[in-house]
């Protein structure tokens, strides 16, 4: 073929005629277009290669049904994009745009909704329309989803007819056992619920939802249709239905129109029967900006100064359901930017963050295992989920101390407790003290629904206690108090509360930042967490309970509630 000759001069040759007949010009529009689709898929494979992309070509490959309609055929049209190949473990997508924010967020869904290893191929149109002919040839079949699928009008009707607790109870009573499930699931996102407890007594079954970090009794249940309950429980979060007599984890999803509401479901043998516990993750509420997070003050302004520091640590403490994660998110957020590069690892991932390199553990996946493998990697900021151990304080502090910022979570009761922690598990004072910048100890506390928020007056005991308590800060914060008017508030409970009186939560806070005198006291090597607290409090820390006060005299929370957590 020579430079001037074209594709159709070429066909003209191999027929021995002109393409002008009829015939003739059928061959040559076939032979024309293959040869073109065949050009096609030889510069793509190029293309893929030189990006580093894996390439395939599905003109005639052996597509199943089950592989296809994991993808919508309306989802596969607007991303162009089609799963070919999925064995249980590895699936396979075919698509026009690889490398586009919308396909890699499906690829994400998928791999979490049927835990599979997935892998992007870039294919060619020739290859895209392929696969949707082989959508028209095969039977329509139902969607594969490893879930309970909730829509925008379930959930609407549902809202109308529970207003309250008692509704809930009452539309139990007449529902069938798939309506049960999809309505308590429903309940729980419309009343903000965090987890959902379902226990086995001996008479019948009680349902409890965790509502801003207190269970509620809700509704219970017959106890003859408890069996078929459950089973459909451990169907919907893929576990086995005929073990009963061990502990099992499952995960299922709730698919919203705008939303996907992740739950990890725990299943436990009990005397009456077994007990259901399910978490419930909202991909929507992927935590607060740091300047929301509700730290006030002189405080903000300390921990915003060592959050911007290029090394060092920043340990939040507290115990489980304290909000720990929620704080050190926040911090990721604000830090997250094209210039630094960011590595977690976590137990579990429990919210996605755009830009952030996010790894979970396992059980051949140590936190000190992923911590050892992440500062390899490079890294400006290191996350661990917790540190629990030697092995992995001693190479966080490493990292700390080798020009990395690490953020971590560690179980003491405040932020004074952090350092005698670290040294009971064996770290070594003179490397933890240049370490440390800002230990963080925090609550949750419930605000104060705000549609019937009324003025209380406090009994004297309790007022004593408020004010000997403010009276222990520096002179310059006790002068921001009017002491001879302070006010406090309560929720009378209403419809939009559920009648509990709160709504939402918001955290207490103290920071203790490193200083010369708490060193020497590390460096001594038998420093108590009262020694560390008094200097902190010399040195102007205003404590959780102080700080929760100060929030009750602004009206976002009650005294009550303050002295709850922090007794």
């Amino acid at each position: 073929m020579t430079n001037n000759q074209s594709i159709k001069d070429l066909f003209s040759d191999a027929f021995g005629q002109s393409p002008n007949d009829e015939s003739a010009a059928a061959k040559f529009a076939i032979k024309e277009k293959k040869l073109k689709i065949k050009e096609l898929e030889r510069l793509t494979k190029q293309a893929a290669d030189a990006a580093g992309l894996p390439y395939v070509d599905l003109a005639g490959f052996p597509i199943s049904p089950e592989a296809l309609v994991l993808i919508d055929e309306e989802e596969a049209k607007a991303l162009k994009t089609l799963c070919f190949y999925y064995d249980g473990k590895n699936m396979r997508l075919g698509s026009l745009e690889p490398r586009d924010e919308n396909v890699i967020s499906l690829a994400k869904n998928l791999s979490e909704k049927y835990f599979a290893e997935i892998s992007i191929y870039l294919i060619t149109e020739s290859s895209f329309n392929y696969g949707l002919e082989m959508y028209r040839a095969i039977p329509k079949v139902r969607e594969i989803i490893r879930g309970v699928k909730v829509t925008e009008e379930e959930l609407n009707r549902y809202g109308e007819k529970l207003s309250s607790f008692k509704d809930l109870q009452a539309e139990i009573n007449k529902a069938q056992i798939t309506e049960i499930v999809t309505m308590i699931m429903a309940a729980a996102i419309k009343s903000d619920s965090s987890d959902i407890h379902i226990e086995a007594e001996e008479k019948l079954i009680k349902v409890r939802f965790r509502i801003d970090g207190v269970l509620h009794d809700v509704a219970s249940l017959d106890k003859s249709s408890w069996e078929k309950i459950i089973s459909r429980m451990k169907l919907l979060a893929a576990v086995k239905i005929n073990v009963t007599d061990k502990p099992q984890d499952g995960r299922l999803s709730i698919f919203l129109k705008d939303d996907r509401v992740d739950i990890r479901a725990s299943f436990l043998p009990t005397n009456f029967g077994e007990s259901v516990v399910m978490r419930l993750l909202r991909s929507s509420s992927v935590g607060l900006e740091f300047n929301d997070l509700g730290i006030r003050d002189r405080a903000f302004n300390q921990l915003k100064r060592e959050v911007e520091r290029p090394n060092g640590m920043i340990i939040t403490t507290g115990p489980t359901g304290s909000g720990k994660t929620t704080t050190l998110y926040a911090i990721l957020k604000k830090l997250n930017d094209p210039e630094t590069k960011i590595i977690t690892i976590e137990d579990p991932i429990e919210y996605q963050l755009a830009g952030v390199n996010q790894s979970q553990t396992s059980k051949n996946y140590t936190f000190a295992q992923g911590l050892r493998s992440i500062v390899r990697q490079d890294p400006d900021i290191v996350m661990v989920g917790e540190i629990r151990d030697l092995e992995t304080a001693e190479i966080a502090i490493q990292a700390a101390l080798t020009g990395h910022l690490v953020l971590s979570t560690i179980h003491t009761n405040d932020a004074a407790g952090t350092v005698p922690r670290f040294l009971s598990m064996g770290a070594k004072p003179y490397l933890l003290a240049p370490a440390l910048n800002a230990m963080i100890g925090q609550r949750l506390v419930r605000k104060i629904c705000q549609k019937c928020k009324h003025e209380v007056k406090l009994e004297d005991e309790v007022l004593k206690r408020v004010k000997d308590s403010l009276n222990e800060l520096l002179e310059e914060d006790k002068k921001k108090i009017d002491f001879n008017n302070l006010k406090f508030f309560m929720g009378k409970g209403c419809d939009a509360c559920q009648g509990i009186g709160y709504k939402g939560r918001i955290g207490v806070y103290e920071v203790l930042t490193m200083n010369k005198e708490i060193e020497k006291l590390i460096l001594s090597g038998s420093v108590s967490e009262y020694d560390i607290r008094d200097n902190a409090k010399k040195n102007g820390m205003i404590t959780m309970v102080q700080d929760g006060l100060l929030k009750a005299l602004d009206g976002i929370t009650s005294v009550e509630e303050i002295f709850r957590v922090s007794e």
